[in-house]
């Protein structure tokens, strides 16, 4: 296995305790929150909604005024974050007659915040956006940090309302907690132990809102950290795709849809310990125990037999490389990894040679 390229002290970007979110826009997190955008769309001559049909049908009520603005139903599901449907949103708001000075507000989870923020960024060279997300993997990761479908392009404001996430599945809720876990890996120490703490009363969509309320603002300032060193993803911000080379992977080798895109990650995450603890990488050798408890607590499967046992599906290790070769966050057929040192510590950009990612997934595909 080749050696992981050593990093500058500030190319590692460990974070200091100090540091603080500098999101050049508002955030807001908890019960409720969907009521502040009233008043924050005041500020505009004309606002359009984009809504996801399943969050319309279950929330509409929970938009006060804003249901009256002209809407955009968006289906639900992965499946149709495609160009058609990128085109129709277009269409939309040209007949919505919204301009530069307009704003465009997304209702729903990580497909509706990103066909949002992309039809945002394009229209008319771009208008403002801001994001009402529904799902625990949109309100800790995608709704944060200004990527959408295929540009950067940052929100006016993020409303992320718990109450909505009650309706969740638990399939989708678990995804969420994934994407959690890998942010807590790549905070300082207390946010892992806050994390452990709660990890009981956190298994379900109807667990402790306190404890909830404090996890998503601390995943989003933690994310926000990471932006803010590096906002277009040349370099530190990587670290936020701890996990997910190999969840990618993951997803690819099962089929399109078949598994939770947060659920991926949590097995990623395993792969990217493992990959690390291998390659001489990992300093703390608690992280890789901890994480694999965590994961047993929170419900999360921590390797494929585990997940697939009630499923039947089957992947084989030549389909997860096969899956690395096409990652989008690396070159093709030259996967790159995040691996974890410690916590608020990882390696990007780290090269693993083939023969040794036959036996890490092997191996991991086995137990």
């Amino acid at each position: 296995m080749e050696t992981p390229r050593e990093l500058p002290l500030s190319d590692a970007a460990i974070l200091p305790d100090s540091a603080e979110s500098m999101l050049a826009y508002p955030v807001l997190v908890g019960t409720g929150a969907i009521e502040a955008a009233s008043d924050l769309c005041r500020a505009f001559p004309k606002v359009a909604l984009i809504a996801d049909e399943t969050v319309l049908r279950l929330h509409r009520s929970r938009l006060g005024a804003l249901e009256n603005l002209p809407t955009f139903v968006l289906p639900s599901g992965e499946v149709h974050k495609d160009w058609a449907q990128l085109g129709q949103v277009l269409d939309f708001m040209a007949d919505a007659g919204l301009s530069r000075d307009s704003l465009l507000l997304t209702f729903g989870g990580g497909v509706t915040g990103d066909m949002g923020g992309l039809a945002a960024s394009l229209f008319k060279r771009g208008l403002a956006v801001g994001h009402m997300p529904t799902t625990l993997l949109a309100q800790v990761d995608a709704s944060v940090g200004g990527k959408t479908a295929g540009t950067f392009h940052a929100p006016h404001f993020v409303l992320a309302d718990l109450d909505v996430l009650e309706t969740q599945a638990l399939h989708e809720w678990q995804s969420g907690l994934g994407e959690v876990v890998k942010t807590a890996l790549l905070a300082r120490a207390p946010l892992f132990e806050e994390l452990e703490h709660a990890a009981p009363m956190l298994g379900r969509p109807d667990g402790d809102r306190a404890s909830l309320a404090s996890i998503v603002l601390a995943s989003i300032r933690t994310k926000a950290q990471w932006v803010q060193t590096d906002p277009t993803e040349q370099g530190s911000r990587k670290a936020l795709n701890l996990g997910h080379t190999f969840g990618h992977a993951i997803e690819h080798a099962a089929g399109y849809g078949v598994i939770p895109h947060g659920i991926a990650v949590a097995m990623g995450l395993v792969l990217a310990l493992r990959t690390s603890h291998r390659a001489g990488v990992l300093t703390n050798e608690d992280l890789e125990p901890r994480c694999l408890d965590l994961l047993k607590t929170l419900g999360l499967p921590r390797t494929w037999s585990q997940w697939s046992a009630a499923r039947h599906h089957t992947i084989t290790t030549d389909a997860i490389i096969q899956g690395l070769a096409h990652d989008k966050k690396g070159a093709f057929s030259n996967p790159r990894f995040v691996l974890p040192q410690t916590f608020g510590k990882v390696l990007w950009d780290q090269e693993i040679d083939e023969k040794s990612l036959r036996q890490i997934i092997g191996d991991w595909l086995a137990s």
